[in-house]
């Protein structure tokens, strides 16, 4: 993917007195001032200052694409409107902040904000351009006291984040956008594989899109997949998937390619037109059909289903560091967010486990009225179940697993 114009909040000048960058006036939402911005041509001091910093994420952190454009947007905004004599100072920072309050930012993207900047100034201080920066600033006639950019900003207090319970599907709207995908037509196939994969798997939709052939195993159903920051991981799939990759890459992977190349395993498993990688929007648009055409209202996207995935894992009983194991998650914290989503899930095992439950959850005992039996907690929704050995990483890091892709 192209790396585009930066990040959010439209073009505005330097600061007049080296102090805080000034506010530039809303022009709209974030995602329309994004499209603008990606038509303005970026200053050239504004892409030599930012293109470093790019690299180190790549190069050092190991970050993703997504993150790093994610990151030179931030970077490159706030230089905007800092100006050329930029520097990573406390003052300078809570006052881009509060002019993206003040455009009607939200938390999570001033604290998005604010991480990258920290990061700089660490970046800075490693690799020693902040006597750069202070030699800028004295040419121009002022004579700083420059703070350590690596903790200039350790003063500056994050915005509060309230956290968001995640958007799931039920079990029965995932099972009817599954079978709605339904069909024989080379497309219909690729869209059931596809839907299969992020449902059955909880992968990114980045992931996803990253996949080759030969990361399928379809005789021991593993499917070897690269996460946040280049991290490998294996994860297991059911019948359902299996069946649905075998029609898939049977019939319909080469009806799609028609006469093109790509039938080899280091080929895209999802191919575009082209024969590339199809897009992460075009996922995105896969789903949105599907569930449209499944009589779904909600709004579902790729991340819903990875949500779906893991609270059905967790409501049908598996294990909180297994489903972490899964996702692929460095933090279980990350992963608890889940068990706020099965509030009845808990609520049937206390009744089920505890010795002074008002009632248990198993099946009412024999001679048991009507009224007992209607107030006994209903079984949970099926939903994936928790594989065996998945919490093992001995078990999951299988070295040179053989692809075995044909029927």
């Amino acid at each position: 993917m192209g790396m585009r114009g930066s990040g959010e909040g439209a073009e505005a000048s330097g600061p007049q007195d080296g102090g805080a960058p000034q506010p530039a006036p809303p022009d709209g939402a974030g995602r329309g001032r994004r499209k603008a911005e990606a038509r303005t041509p970026r200053p050239a001091w504004i892409a030599a200052r930012a293109a470093p910093f790019v690299e180190h994420l790549a190069a050092e952190r190991g970050m993703s694409p997504n993150t790093q454009l994610a990151y030179r947007r931030d970077l490159e905004d706030y230089l905007r409107r800092a100006g050329p004599d930029a520097d990573v100072r406390a003052e300078a920072v809570r006052g881009y902040l509060a002019a993206l309050q003040q455009e009607g930012c939200a938390p999570a993207t001033l604290a998005r904000r604010l991480a990258t900047l920290r990061a700089y100034g660490r970046f800075l201080a490693e690799h020693g351009e902040s006597a750069a920066a202070s030699r800028r600033l004295e040419g121009a006639g002022r004579v700083p006291e420059p703070p350590d950019p690596a903790t200039a900003l350790d003063d500056v207090p994050r915005p509060a984040l309230r956290p968001a319970l995640p958007r799931v599907l039920s079990a029965a709207e995932a099972s009817a956008l599954l079978e709605e995908a339904g069909g024989a037509a080379p497309r219909a196939l690729r869209d059931r594989a596809l839907l299969e994969m992020l449902y059955g798997c909880g992968l990114r939709v980045s992931e996803l899109v990253g996949l080759r052939v030969g990361d399928v195993d379809l005789r021991q159903r593993l499917v070897r997949c690269w996460g946040k920051g280049g991290k490998e991981r294996v994860v297991p799939f059911g019948r359902s998937a299996a069946a649905a990759l075998r029609r898939y890459l049977r019939d319909g992977r080469p009806a799609l390619l028609a006469d093109r190349p790509g039938g080899g395993r280091a080929d895209p498993l999802f191919p575009g037109r082209r024969g590339r990688p199809l897009t992460r929007q075009a996922c995105w648009m896969i789903i949105k059909a599907h569930a449209a055409a499944a009589g779904i209202q909600r709004r579902v996207s790729p991340h819903v289903l990875r949500h779906s995935f893991a609270t059905h894992l967790l409501g049908g009983g598996a294990d909180l560091r297994a489903v972490q194991e899964l996702l692929g998650h460095a933090d279980i914290g990350t992963t608890e967010i889940y068990t706020h989503v099965n509030a009845d899930h808990v609520r049937r095992a206390y009744l089920g486990a505890h010795p002074r439950a008002e009632r248990r959850a198993s099946a009412p005992r024999e001679g048991a009225g009507d009224a007992e039996r209607a107030d006994a907690p209903a079984a949970p929704p099926e939903a994936p179940r928790a594989p065996r050995g998945a919490a093992d990483p001995d078990r999951r890091s299988r070295g040179g697993m053989a692809s075995r892709t044909s029927s």
